[in-house]
C-alpha cells in the first residue's frame, strides 16, 4: 500500500474513531436500547451492504464514469473544467437526494428502506444499518444518476468519500458544542437535521431528505430544525416495527406485509 493511501486510511479511521467516541462523551440523545448487540446487529448488515457495493456498483458506475470522461458526456462534463469535480460531486448528491424521497414515498422502496428506520435509536452504526438487498434495489437508480451527472472517475470517489463521512456524522448521536450544529445546517446535513428525519411521526420523518448539501432540503421546502432532539422519538410507528429490528426478522421485512408497515 502506497504512503499516501496509508495516510488516507490512518485519517479516515482517527475520522470515525473520534466521531464512536463523541457520541459516547456527549450524546444528543438518550439511548433508550442498550448499544450491545444493537450495533453489532447493525454493522454485521452494513458488511453485507458493503460486499455488494465492491463487488457489483462500485465496478458498473466506475465503468459508468470513465466513459463520461472520454465522450465529454453528462452534466459535468458541460462545465468549465475548474467546476467538473465540485459540479460532478454536486449532482451526486443532488440525484441522492430524489433517491431518498423516492424511498419514502414508493410503497415498494419503502419496504426496504423501512429496516433502516425501524432501529430504535440513532447513532453512527445506525448508517450502514441497510438491507443488502436495498444496494440492489437502488442499482438502477444509481447507474442512471452516474450517467445523468457526468461525473468522472476521480469525481465519483471523492463523492462516494463524501457521501459516506457525511452519513457516518449525521446519523450519530453526537451534541455538537455551542450553535456548531446550527451553523454546519446552513450548508450540511448534521445531527439534529437527520434525528428529525428519523422520528417515529411520519410528518417529521418527511423532511430533511439530503444526504449531504442540506441546501436540497431548503429548495424544495423539506428543510426542519425547529423541533427539540429531545422530543423526537427515534423510530417507525407501525405493528411490526419492534419485532422486524433483530437481524434475522430486518432481513425478512421487505417480504412481510406492508399493510401492516406505514411509510
Amino acid at each position: 500500500m502506497k504512503l499516501g493511501k496509508i495516510a488516507m486510511v490512518a485519517a479516515a479511521s482517527a475520522v470515525v474513531g473520534g466521531i464512536l467516541l463523541a457520541e459516547r462523551k456527549k450524546p444528543l440523545r438518550e439511548a433508550k436500547t442498550p448499544a450491545i448487540p444493537r450495533n453489532i446487529r447493525n454493522a454485521a448488515m452494513g458488511a453485507g451492504c458493503a460486499v455488494i457495493v465492491a463487488a457489483v456498483e462500485e465496478p458498473l458506475t466506475q465503468m459508468i464514469a470513465a466513459k463520461n470522461l472520454e465522450k465529454g458526456r453528462g452534466l459535468a462534463q458541460k462545465l468549465p473544467r475548474p467546476l467538473r469535480l465540485v459540479g460532478g460531486i454536486a449532482a451526486m448528491d443532488y440525484g441522492f437526494y430524489w433517491w431518498h424521497v423516492a424511498t419514502h414515498k414508493v410503497p415498494f422502496l419503502w419496504r426496504f428502506h423501512r429496516v433502516h428506520h425501524i432501529d430504535p435509536d440513532m447513532d453512527a452504526s445506525t448508517a450502514v444499518r441497510f438491507h443488502p438487498l436495498d444496494m440492489f434495489v437502488s442499482l438502477p437508480w444509481r447507474l442512471v444518476q452516474v450517467r445523468v451527472s457526468g461525473v468522472s472517475p476521480k469525481a465519483l470517489r471523492w463523492w462516494r468519500n463524501f457521501f459516506n463521512f457525511s452519513i457516518l456524522f449525521h446519523h450519530s448521536n453526537m451534541r455538537l458544542p455551542g450553535q456548531t450544529d446550527d451553523l454546519l445546517a446552513r450548508a450540511f446535513t448534521t445531527p439534529k437535521m437527520h434525528g428529525i428525519h428519523h422520528s417515529s411521526i411520519k410528518t417529521e420523518r418527511d423532511s430533511n431528505y439530503t444526504s449531504g448539501l442540506s441546501f436540497w432540503d431548503r429548495l424544495h421546502g423539506t428543510f426542519r430544525d425547529e423541533i427539540p432532539q429531545d422530543e423526537v422519538d427515534i423510530g417507525v410507528y407501525d405493528p411490526l416495527a419492534s419485532k422486524d429490528v433483530p437481524l434475522d426478522r430486518a432481513l425478512g421485512a421487505p417480504f412481510r406485509d406492508t399493510h401492516k408497515q406505514q411509510a
